[in-house]
């Protein structure tokens, strides 16, 4: 389990460019770069927020430490650097998230080694793709300029985030058959994303 979540960033990575050999995202060597930094920072550091049992704070330490701001902060700052014009090629958030994520999945996977918890090792960089794979869907989906579509699109990227930490929270708490609904869900944006863009490639 270790090794899965020291690999599986990587892997997918290269899963997903390896369907589209031609050109690629901007940023990537900066989001490599910069991802390194984020998870030594994040090593240093620690957690944020100290979960107590089962309740909202082991909810909140998903969100915040765990799940989400991790995915949350590469999409930010690319969505930033985009705007500032810092980066002029091809717009492409996954590519950027995935790269940026392949760091912190080594480091993870040797700090939570020790306790071999399938949640962490399996389940936690599965949700790190259903997010870094699938927000950006709904961001393309919001170039449409259709009110509905932006609307709708909208609420799917703020509802990602809760949804996959309530996912997180629901095997962590052992409620496993409402976990694994929820994750369906929360993975099916990210394969239609991953659809989408070997159909595009083709």
């Amino acid at each position: 389990m270790s090794l899965f979540c020291f690999l599986w960033m990587f892997l997918f990575y290269f899963f997903r460019r390896s369907c589209s050999p031609g050109e690629e995202g901007s940023g990537g060597v900066w989001a490599l770069i910069l991802g390194c930094l984020a998870a030594l920072l994040h090593f240093l550091l620690g957690s944020f927020i100290v979960p107590g049992g089962f309740g909202f704070s082991r909810w909140l330490s998903g969100f915040v430490d765990i799940v989400c701001l991790p995915v949350l902060l590469p999409l930010f700052v690319y969505f930033l650097l985009m705007v500032l014009r810092i980066f002029r090629g091809k717009a492409d958030f996954a590519n950027f998230a995935l790269l940026w994520l392949i760091p912190a999945g080594a480091i993870r996977a040797v700090g939570w080694s020790a306790g071999n918890n399938p949640v962490l090792l399996v389940l936690v960089p599965l949700l790190w793709t259903a997010l870094a794979c699938g927000i950006p869907l709904f961001i393309d989906f919001m170039a449409k300029r259709r009110v509905s579509i932006i609307i709708s699109s909208a609420f799917a990227i703020l509802a990602m985030p809760f949804l996959a930490s309530v996912v997180y929270w629901a095997f962590f708490s052992q409620r496993n058959f409402l976990g694994a609904a929820l994750l369906s869900v929360t993975l099916i944006p990210a394969v239609i994303s991953v659809v989408l863009f070997i159909s595009a490639s083709d």
